[in-house]
């Protein structure tokens, strides 16, 4: 970090970090990132698609991954302009107010993921444990209701940050960790008093990705506790199929998290490529993965892909 003797707020000059020691093969290195970036969208569209054409998929538990998609979008568009800045056009630096709001958003569409797997937690929940009463329970409206609660929680959580952050001190020029801007990041930079910016920022992780994760756990083990309590192995079974695709988005999802989150607890510096990976993956794997896990799991997906490859040889022939 350079010197806090010429300290300002709000006009800091903040630098980029890319893979140490591959600054020459930072366009090599980048081209998976990017396939992935690519991928993503492709199988958010694809899904969207799906679900917003064929009725079979107009299900409380369909309707809320068409709504993962957005936050999922959200962290890819959030991501990769600061990737192809710095690995395509080797521009490193970032400028505070730039820096400030992509922390806003990166943070924002996270709360509102965890907000949305919390919910899906929610929906195979009454599932599995009151089937009769599930379309009651689970309406449109209600559902309607959802989203925009999410997302209130995830912009009243995240906005304190940047706002907070024009109060400190930073170098004029500050390195971060990564090749995107985080709450904590930003802290452990600043020159002046933190407490309050990272009491906040705990706070925040503490209402949205501690709060969900601690729900989801409890419904899953609800969960667990009604199908053991099913007689017939068959259907303790099925009913546990239905939960497949959601446990493992939930495990994408929170294990990089908990992966990056030790790896800076052990050492980074000891391991900076694998820091620098990690950090990049984490927030790209999520959107990456999710199409192709319910695409892979959820047969009614599967059904409505072939429908629409049959329906397209049909009007080729």
């Amino acid at each position: 970090m350079f010197s806090c003797n010429t300290s300002t707020s709000g006009h800091s000059t903040f630098l980029l970090t890319g893979f140490p020691g591959l600054g020459a093969s930072h366009h090599w290195v980048s081209i998976p990132i990017n396939l992935i970036c690519v991928v993503s969208v492709l199988g958010k569209g694809i899904i969207l698609f799906l679900i917003r054409t064929d009725p079979a998929l107009h299900e409380p538990m369909y309707i809320f991954l068409s709504t993962l998609a957005a936050p999922d979008l959200g962290l890819c568009a959030s991501t990769f302009p600061t990737m192809v800045q710095l690995f395509w056009l080797g521009v490193c630096e970032l400028p505070f107010n730039l820096c400030a709001a992509q922390m806003f958003f990166l943070h924002a569409f996270t709360y509102v993921e965890s907000g949305v797997l919390l919910a899906m937690a929610f929906d195979r929940f009454v599932a599995i444990r009151d089937p009769l009463n599930y379309a009651s329970v689970l309406t449109h409206s209600a559902m309607a209701k959802v989203g925009p609660a999410i997302l209130v929680r995830a912009v009243l959580l995240s906005l304190p940050g940047p706002i907070l952050l024009r109060c400190l001190l930073f170098p004029q020029i500050s390195v971060l960790s990564h090749c995107y801007c985080l709450h904590c990041d930003l802290v452990g930079l600043a020159c002046s008093e933190t407490q309050v910016n990272s009491l906040v920022g705990l706070v925040s992780i503490l209402l949205s990705l501690g709060s969900d994760s601690s729900l989801i756990i409890l419904s899953y083990a609800l969960i667990l506790r009604t199908v053991l309590s099913i007689a017939s192995p068959g259907k303790r079974l099925k009913a546990l199929n239905t939960c497949v695709s959601h446990l493992c988005i939930v495990l994408i999802f929170y294990l990089p998290k908990l992966g990056l989150s030790e790896l800076h607890r052990v050492e980074k510096h000891s391991y900076p490529a694998l820091a620098v990976l990690t950090a990049n993956l984490h927030f790209l794997v999520p959107p990456f993965m999710n199409p192709i896990v319910y695409c892979t799991k959820s047969k009614q997906i599967r059904q409505g892909l072939l429908k629409r490859f049959q329906q397209k040889r049909v009007d080729v022939s």
